[in-house]
């Protein structure tokens, strides 16, 4: 793969990079998707040794093989964006590689965030993403009480993912109050498909609690989680017994490439785009969770919108339709934005002494006597371990409001003579 140039790289193989993909080889065009996962499919369409490829994601991959132009690279990490139009890349199977395109959609998803609590670094706490990926790679839950925590419709997938498994989800705990999500529950009849699939997740949530304006405070346990301490908007403090607590507070968009290429975003960090999914570099483009948290069927129809356009289509009756699809999707993602949006409990500092940076041992305390991200980081070494800020960097926005936009290459770990091809000069490595 060393030295090829496609007419079109597509970074990240979820539903809005497969969707990009997939229209653009339709067209002719030589694509290339890169993905740092081992499998295609990105968090929605997450599979592995116990969890088959999801119907959707199976014929997606079928349409991209069946075209022959499509190279699907897995395991495969962007580490530089280079000049000229081209990105240095790593791969677990081949190693370092530079490539070039003629137009780049950006695809690259969104983040879980996680807030701290005490006790949040105990074994058995997870995000509730973190907690579906970890059962379809195949980690046992059978038997164990799991408590699902956070906000918004994530907590409904992790829940029917706990289920499935056969764990004993014994309570749901929403931040967000009780009307709030009733009045997002009455909105789903203008998307019928949305309101089923609640239902089918759900499963009227039989068998467990369900808490509404109330927060995970802490874990406890002795060398693993043992019980959820639950704080309520009213001030009652409630211990609920576990083994495991699934934590997770909507998603951020992971904009991290985008900002080395120099694009544009917005105060909650997603990508600035156009109509046309054009972003603020000449000929990247960007789709999905990356421009803004809104679903898979947004991520979906942005993504074949921005392959179209990257191709240099400009009127089209198909990009008619997909655009008022997607203003369809768009005032739903408004309204999930809207119900869930972080408010006093979620939005309470933890203890000084609760660690916020994990990588680093950094406590709330440390990084809350400084100013600014930036101060924090120079001074606590704050979000320069190995996440590189990905968790702690998306507490800090969400808690303190400081702005965390990092553009400095590399984007990911890499081996030193993958580095080296960054020079015009060295000796391929692939």
């Amino acid at each position: 793969m060393n030295g090829e140039w496609f007419d079109i790289v597509v970074a990240g193989a979820g539903p809005a990079g497969l969707a990009a993909a997939c229209v653009a080889a339709q067209e002719g065009a030589r694509v290339a998707v890169l993905d740092d996962n081992p499998r295609a499919g990105g968090q929605i369409w997450r599979n592995g040794p116990v969890h088959p490829p999801a119907a959707a994601l199976a014929a997606q991959l079928q349409a991209i093989g069946a075209r022959g132009n499509v190279t699907l690279a897995l395991s495969t990490r962007i580490v530089a964006s280079l000049d000229e139009r081209r990105l240095l890349i790593e791969s677990a199977q081949r190693g370092g590689a530079r490539i070039g395109y003629r137009r780049l959609i950006l695809a690259t998803g969104a983040r879980e965030l996680l807030l701290p609590f005490e006790g949040w670094t105990l074994p058995g706490v997870t995000g509730a993403g973190g907690l579906q990926a970890l059962i379809k790679g195949g980690v046992p839950v059978r038997g164990e009480r799991v408590v699902i925590a956070g906000s918004g419709p994530l907590l409904l997938a992790s829940l029917a993912t706990a289920r499935a498994a056969g764990a004993q989800v014994v309570a749901v705990v929403e931040q967000a109050a009780w009307m709030a999500v009733l009045r997002f529950g009455l909105s789903l009849a203008a998307t019928p498909a949305k309101l089923v699939q609640a239902a089918q997740l759900t499963r009227g949530f039989a068998g467990l609690a369900w808490l509404t304006s109330s927060v995970v405070r802490a874990a406890q346990g002795n060398g693993r989680v043992e019980r959820a301490v639950i704080e309520r908007a009213d001030g009652r403090i409630e211990s609920i017994d576990c083994e495991r607590i699934a934590c997770g507070y909507g998603l951020v968009p992971n904009a991290t490439l985008a900002h080395t290429l120099g694009c544009a975003t917005r105060d909650d960090g997603a990508i600035v785009v156009d109509d046309a999914q054009r972003t603020t570099v000449d000929d990247v483009f960007a789709a999905g969770e990356c421009t803004g948290v809104g679903g898979m069927e947004l991520a979906q129809v942005e993504g074949r919108i921005a392959g179209l356009r990257a191709l240099g289509i400009e009127r089209d009756a198909r990009i008619d339709a997909l655009v008022s699809e997607r203003e369809h999707w768009r005032r739903f993602a408004t309204r999930v934005e809207t119900a869930f949006a972080l408010r006093g409990l979620a939005r309470r500092l933890p203890a000084d002494d609760t660690l916020l940076c994990r990588c680093e041992d950094v406590s709330v305390g440390e990084v809350r006597a400084h100013a600014c991200w930036r101060d924090a980081k120079l001074h606590t070494r704050c979000g320069m371990g190995a996440c590189q800020g990905r968790i702690c960097g998306g507490a800090v926005q969400a808690l303190f409001g400081w702005d965390i936009a990092q553009g400095r290459p590399p984007i990911s770990p890499a081996q030193i003579g993958t580095l080296m091809l960054a020079d015009d000069t060295a000796t391929d490595a692939g």
